[in-house]
């Protein structure tokens, strides 16, 4: 007798054949069999004609923290993801010394728009090696397969403790020191290395996030363990100044894979051509033999802020004065004529790599908090500003002071024409991915990736076709992070499977929820049209909800292909 059976379904493999009608059965977490049985199983589940395919595979996560309290890891099992890979950008919580575990939650906060008092309460800290935090993981038993990056800016932190802010270049035994972490990380089975250079990436109270001040020799001499082990990827947060001939040095100096992920590879209005011009380098990389990839974000790069938290706005220099202040103070930087000079100033000649380049057409009142101001609500900046015969950034700091900076704005500022960003998509030195799930709960939440590009971009617009579209989410991540055996539906493979109906597949609206430890909000999507999601042939979401299981299926990954 089978423990599942699936029957009836449309059986999409994710290496992009055409699909097969086929009953499939799931033996201790594998895929036993594809086609037609009579036999019985321990569980039915009548398919009815819908698509079967593997599991989503995320990339880009940062459920570090959260996995410590969450072994779910909600919302993605919703959304169709078997398979994450936390630690993206160098930001996670292991190694962690106990004594700076207030540094690196703070620092954690920021850059990933966490809430401060869920990370302080809720973290359960069983660990401070990277050893000992992947085996507190497989205590946890998450839901969801889960690989986990040695980040740079975690290891800076452990061996400089507060300086890792401050000073930019370590002494030898420092770097020695951070060398020893990074092997001793893939030893306990890290899937590579992650770094961020990207000018977005601020720290607790304005501070530089730890490997945004280290010095390309630091960043080299750690990179090159990678190819002192034979193994890993390398991943990081370019921003402007690690650039694709950069990262093409990095791969070629360690013969191992490098991944870019920076909003300078996505389609922006104000500068059409530059996202294409980071794929066709990465392109030319690839054919000298150096494998150079882009994290390719499929859906509009959108942001709920408020000036209270002006995360977005936090790389315009003119915003440094805002830095550290409490609330009081901040008001009183946005009242003053001279930060509004200083910041028109920075949008009349933005830095490369920041999120908001000057179009208050994408910025756009969310929340209004006083009744008088509701009137507002859904309508740009710009357009305010036009209608009331004012400034644009007057408009915006005095709307937000007059309500005591509560109001929330929503930025749209890149991947939001599908014309421009169609060709990304396809580019071969793309893989789509990205998400960002378990950060920036406050503004967004874009862990429903994979089932917004089977709604959108293959269902709605046709520029995929299924079978192939399932592929780019499925078996090609996998494949590019050197994920053996995920993101294929074949027999011998783990039962990673997500059953969904094409014909309305896709996420809900943003909608926010307070259950973080100690009652903080998130935003989180549901899914559409989803109908089971399995992780080692153990059912973790119906569609509707959540199965309660007291150690999660998902496996602690820790070998990966060469």
């Amino acid at each position: 007798m089978h423990d599942l059976i699936i029957r009836g379904a449309q059986v999409y493999d994710g290496l992009g054949n055409p699909p097969q009608c086929a009953d499939v059965t799931i033996d201790a977490g594998r895929v036993s069999g594809i086609g037609s049985t009579r036999e019985a199983a321990r569980e039915t589940v009548d398919a009815g004609g819908l698509a079967l395919m593997p599991g989503i595979v995320d990339l880009h996560t940062h459920y570090d923290a959260q996995i410590t309290w969450d072994r779910s890891m909600s919302p993605s099992p919703a959304l169709g993801v078997t398979t994450a890979v936390m630690g993206n950008c160098g930001f996670g919580i292991a190694p962690c010394p106990a004594q700076l575990r207030e540094t690196m939650m703070k620092n954690l906060s920021v850059v990933e728009g966490m809430d401060l008092t869920a990370l302080l309460t809720g973290v359960r800290w069983e660990f401070e090696t990277f050893a000992e935090y992947m085996t507190q993981l497989r205590r946890i038993g998450p839901y969801l397969n889960t690989a986990v990056f040695a980040g740079h800016s975690v290891i800076r932190t452990t061996v400089m403790g507060e300086a890792a802010s401050e000073r930019a270049t370590p002494t030898a035994t420092e770097l020695d020191a951070m060398r020893r972490l990074v092997r001793e990380a893939m030893d306990a089975g890290a899937i590579g290395f992650a770094s961020s250079f990207s000018p977005n990436h601020s720290g607790f109270a304005g501070r530089p996030m730890p490997s945004t001040i280290a010095g390309d020799d630091e960043l080299r001499a750690l990179t090159r363990v990678l190819g002192e082990v034979g193994r890993g990827v390398f991943m990081s947060a370019t921003g402007p100044r690690a650039t694709p001939a950069v990262m093409e040095s990095i791969a070629a100096e360690n013969g191992r894979p490098a991944f870019i992920s920076t909003v300078l590879t996505m389609y922006n209005e104000a500068a059409p051509e530059r996202a294409m011009t980071y794929y066709e380098a990465c392109a030319a990389a690839q054919d000298r033999g150096h494998e150079v990839v882009i994290l390719s974000n499929c859906q509009p790069l959108s942001f709920d802020f408020t000036l209270d938290d002006p995360y977005v706005m936090l790389s315009h220099s003119a915003f440094d004065a805002i830095k550290g202040l409490d609330r009081a103070g901040r008001k009183a930087v946005y009242a003053d004529a001279s930060f509004r000079a200083r910041f028109r100033a920075d949008l009349a000649q933005p830095k490369p790599g920041i999120i908001f380049l000057g179009n208050w057409e994408r910025i756009e009142v969310s929340i209004a908090t006083l009744p008088r101001n509701k009137a507002c609500e859904g309508q740009s900046i710009a357009a305010l500003a036009r209608a009331r015969g004012c400034d644009a950034v007057d408009l915006f700091c005095d709307l937000a002071l007059e309500e005591d900076l509560a109001t929330h704005f929503l930025g749209k500022f890149f991947q939001n024409d599908d014309d421009g960003v169609a060709p990304l998509l396809k580019h071969r030195a793309g893989v789509i991915t990205l998400s960002d799930a378990g950060a920036h709960l406050i503004y967004m939440c874009d862990a429903g990736f994979g089932l917004h590009f089977l709604g959108h971009w293959v269902r709605d617009t046709g520029h995929f076709e299924l079978a192939e579209g399932i592929r780019r989410i499925t078996s090609d991540p996998a494949r590019r992070f050197r994920i053996p055996e995920r993101g294929r539906l074949a027999v011998g493979a783990p039962a990673d499977l997500l059953l969904f109906d094409p014909a309305r597949v896709g996420i809900s609206r943003p909608r926010v929820v307070a259950d973080l430890p100690g009652g903080g909000s998130r935003t989180v999507r549901d899914p559409r049209g989803v109908h089971g999601v399995w992780v080692n042939g153990i059912k973790v979401h119906d569609g509707t909800d959540y199965a309660r299981l007291t150690h999660g299926p998902g496996a602690v990954l820790d070998r990966f292909e060469i």
